[in-house]
């Protein structure tokens, strides 16, 4: 029966399935990032990098212009072509009334534009600085890359004017049968002096992307399109080592959050574990590979420097969530690798010590968080009264990690640490228990100076994670799990309550759906026996992101719907679908 075969993808069905308008064209490995734009005839490109040595504000990059804007077809007679696009994750061809003019990567730093066969015609577009500003003595043009652009074709006109603080470019050509022109952007562009034939170039990135795709297992028909979609994200949003970036390693928006986020790294591991096992090590090598002397690791990590200290909304030191032990655990039982074990672990030791020594003010054996992003649950409410916050969600966090530590340490020979890893497990349940829980409420709350913090969120659940709670905790925590009123409405489950006043479908982690929170309670439901509910809440998970024509950070509470500030094409949510959809696929 249909239903019970599966199906391999492939970039023929995401034909015309990726909007260019709203999400990069690029390539594996590549920095540059092509747009359609959604009013007009015409393209831009943007660089995915921070470019700190031009703006160090670690945020100047959402706000950057274009690199390359109004990029467009014309004519011999210098008019802008209407074009209708056709779109792969290799190519997007731009049919006009002289025909298709193509689009592909040549390499990472090479976009290649094919012309229609022996016609006039050609390119424009305006190229700025990265930077200019008026200043008090008069003014700055700053530039980080450079720009350059060749043809095989045969040149009627090129010409470069200043326009608007830049350059106007056009660049007419007498097209042959396999024209192309290239640009080039780089730090040091090469000297190009054999261009290939347009159809070369698209012929060689559509066998990347095929072979991309071949590696990948077999899922259920109906998660087909959107598992497709979701490795096309997982190759699309891959950057080539540079700088501080030792290793290939994955960006969770080329567009919103430029370089490596430190728990985002490990759910992508999740990912790529099912096609490739070094590059899933990779994703955890990026961040271990930046720890600091203290053993904290860093928030994020890009390719001129790392973040671990922000002074919004407080200043303070910002790392995120400890789960990379977790995680190099699941890639172990996927490609074991006793090495890699063994070069992690002093590494994740010492990340957990810094928890305790640097984060547990009150020394009583829970840690506490001390800016609200280390969380990773930004503008939660939890943290609106406040920081810092000891939080059942972090020593969840703890916990698991440690029993990851042990079995780690049981893989390696060390029985002894073993056996110390699975005492502090168990110690910091028993902490939580002591200090956090309300038998009352019948949740664990997170603490603002000695006092509980008034608000309900699935974080106030999350010991279930840890699998060592008495029956009648388990059970009172289960029972607000399942209460439509609070957690399992139609879409699950909202970051915060359905009925607490401070829920907001529509702000970032104040109500919306993130499916990695969705993951972490599947694993806990699995590991407490609660496989019926567990196995609910894959369904409803993928049911969720599949129900979208693109793969977005966080969904409305209420509709489902991505909010207005959701990034698009977003790394975990893609990793998160990728497993579950393998997971419910081979289960049958």
């Amino acid at each position: 029966m249909l239903e019970d075969k599966l199906f391999y993808p492939s970039v023929s069905i995401l034909r015309n399935q990726i909007d260019f308008t709203k999400v990069p064209f690029s390539d594996r490995g590549s920095r540059l990032m092509l747009f359609l734009a959604a009013d007009e005839p015409s393209l831009y490109i943007r660089l995915a990098e921070r470019l700190t040595s031009i703006d160090q504000h670690i945020e100047a990059y959402l706000k950057r212009p274009p690199l390359i804007t109004n990029l467009s077809f014309i004519n011999l007679d210098d008019n802008i072509l209407d074009y209708e696009s056709v779109t792969y994750p290799y190519a997007i061809y731009c049919k006009t009334e002289l025909g298709d003019f193509g689009i592909t990567f040549a390499d990472n730093n090479k976009i290649a534009v094919g012309l229609p066969q022996n016609k006039v015609c050609g390119i424009r577009f305006h190229v700025s600085p990265q930077l200019w500003k008026k200043t008090e003595q008069g003014g700055e043009f700053k530039s980080i890359r450079n720009l350059t652009y060749s043809t095989n074709g045969k040149i009627i006109q090129n010409s470069i004017d200043p326009e608007r603080g830049g350059y106007r470019v056009t660049l007419m050509v007498e097209s042959g049968d396999d024209s192309t022109i290239i640009l080039e952007i780089a730090n040091e562009p090469e000297n190009i002096t054999d261009i290939p034939p347009f159809s070369n170039l698209c012929e060689a990135a559509e066998m990347r992307w095929k072979d991309w795709f071949q590696r990948v297992p077999p899922v259920k028909e109906p998660y087909l399109l959107t598992y497709s979609l979701a490795w096309w994200v997982m190759a699309n949003n891959l950057v080539k080592p540079l700088g501080r970036i030792y290793y290939e390693a994955m960006m969770p928006s080329m567009v919103n959050y430029v370089g490596m986020w430190l728990w985002d790294s490990a759910m992508h591991a999740l990912a790529y574990r099912h096609i490739d096992a070094e590059l899933a090590r990779n994703q955890i090598r990026v961040m271990l590979d930046c720890q600091l002397p203290d053993g904290m690791l860093p928030d994020a990590v890009y390719d001129e420097g790392i973040i671990a200290e922000i002074d919004h909304p407080i200043k303070a030191e910002v790392t995120k969530p400890p789960i990379l032990a977790w995680a190099a655990l699941k890639l172990h039982e996927t490609a074991p690798d006793i090495g890699f074990l063994q070069e992690i672990y002093i590494p994740l030791v010492r990340w957990n010590a810094w928890w305790f020594s640097m984060n547990d003010d009150d020394v009583d054996g829970l840690a506490q968080y001390n800016h609200p992003y280390s969380s990773g649950l930004d503008d939660n409410p939890l943290w609106d009264y406040g920081m810092p916050v000891e939080s059942p969600d972090l020593n969840t966090y703890l916990c698991v990690q440690m029993g990851s530590l042990a079995i780690i340490a049981e893989i390696l020979g060390l029985d002894a640490e073993a056996a110390m890893w699975r005492r502090r497990s168990a110690a910091i349940v028993q902490r939580m228990i002591e200090d956090l829980w309300d038998e009352e409420k019948g949740v664990f709350q997170a603490m603002y100076e000695n006092q509980p913090v008034n608000v309900l969120t699935p974080f106030n659940l999350y010991p279930l994670w840890t699998g060592q709670l008495p029956d009648h905790i388990r059970e009172r925590l289960l029972q607000h799990l399942l209460s439509p009123e609070e957690f399992w409405g139609e879409f699950s489950i909202p970051s915060v309550a359905y009925h607490d006043p401070h829920h907001d479908p529509e702000t970032m982690w104040r109500g919306p759906v993130w499916v990695n929170i969705n993951y972490f309670f599947i694993e806990a439901l699995h590991q407490i026996g609660e496989d019926r509910m567990a196995n609910e809440l894959k369904q409803r998970t993928l049911d969720l992101i599949r129900s979208q024509p693109g793969i977005f950070e966080y969904y409305n509470s209420y509709t489902g719907t991505p909010t207005k500030t959701a990034a698009q094409a977003f790394g975990w949510t893609a990793a998160v679908f990728i497993d579950l959809a393998i997971q419910i696929s081979r289960a049958a």
